[in-house]
């Protein structure tokens, strides 16, 4: 299938093939993976992961055309900077890695950028596919990994973003807590830093969330790891297409979520 372009999250238009007579209207949500939580060395602490990047449109005005395949990509756990997430032709970056001393800029940036360190670690800025609106929010200095609500504030990682494209409101992409002992991860399951003898927690799976970072001792644990991307596309029932995701409905529309790679047939 011929891409013709790409187009911003809050784009009417859709893509593949121009023309034809047959075409309807979607919502998606595209979301990359979170960023794992770094591991401090000696008595370092690090940053939590950012989430991964969220790109969605609030109601169904992007068009599909019957018949066109259209791939449909997810972003894995990783416990370094989270993996992109696709379908056709949008992308939403892996969430950055959360930082410690010795950890590079450019891996701590993301869809959301992982948390800074104290002792040098830079935090990422987010957004690191330029789009707008932006795809996530930077990490904090202080440790709190980037959520798609909100930035990392202190050691808590941000908030993420609520829809209703499931067809209950969910909140997905919440930060990794990092640079402290217990810091809080951000709602939409963002992980919690290592408490003490207690490693820190993996970001929550199908929510593109970030991990907890690590803390020097007496926590001997390095960070987690960022949490699985996910892929949701809601059309109208009367809209026949067949697809890999699993499948449910909500009033007249019928709602695709793909937890893993696959294909949908519009």
């Amino acid at each position: 299938m011929p891409i013709i372009g790409s187009f911003g999250s809050g784009s009417g238009r859709g893509f593949g093939q121009q023309g034809g007579s047959n075409k309807y209207k979607v919502r998606y949500l595209v979301l990359g993976s979170g960023g794992g939580g770094n591991y401090g060395p000696g008595s370092n602490t690090s940053g939590g992961g950012g989430a991964g990047g969220y790109r969605t449109i609030a109601c169904k005005t992007f068009e599909v055309i019957p018949g066109c395949s259209y791939t449909v990509t997810i972003g894995s756990t990783s416990a370094y900077k989270g993996g992109n997430s696709s379908w056709g032709c949008i992308t939403s970056t892996g969430g950055g890695q959360g930082s410690n001393p010795g950890n590079s800029a450019p891996q701590a940036n993301g869809g959301s950028g992982g948390g800074g360190d104290p002792g040098g670690g830079q935090a990422g800025p987010g957004n690191e596919g330029g789009y707008s609106p932006p795809e996530g929010n930077a990490g904090s200095p202080s440790g709190g990994g980037g959520g798609a609500g909100s930035a990392g504030s202190g050691n808590t990682g941000g908030s993420g973003a609520t829809t209703d494209i499931s067809g209950s409101p969910q909140t997905y992409g919440g930060g990794g807590g990092g640079g402290a002992n217990g810091a809080s991860g951000g709602p939409g399951g963002g992980g919690t830093a290592v408490h003490n003898s207690n490693p820190a927690s993996n970001g929550q799976n199908g929510k593109g969330a970030g991990a907890g970072g690590h803390m020097g001792p007496p926590g001997p644990h390095g960070g987690g790891n960022g949490g699985t991307g996910v892929v949701i596309i809601r059309r109208p029932t009367a809209a026949s297409c067949t697809t890999s995701g699993s499948v449910s409905t909500s009033g007249t529309d019928t709602i695709h979520t793909f937890p893993s790679s696959g294909t949908f047939i519009a």
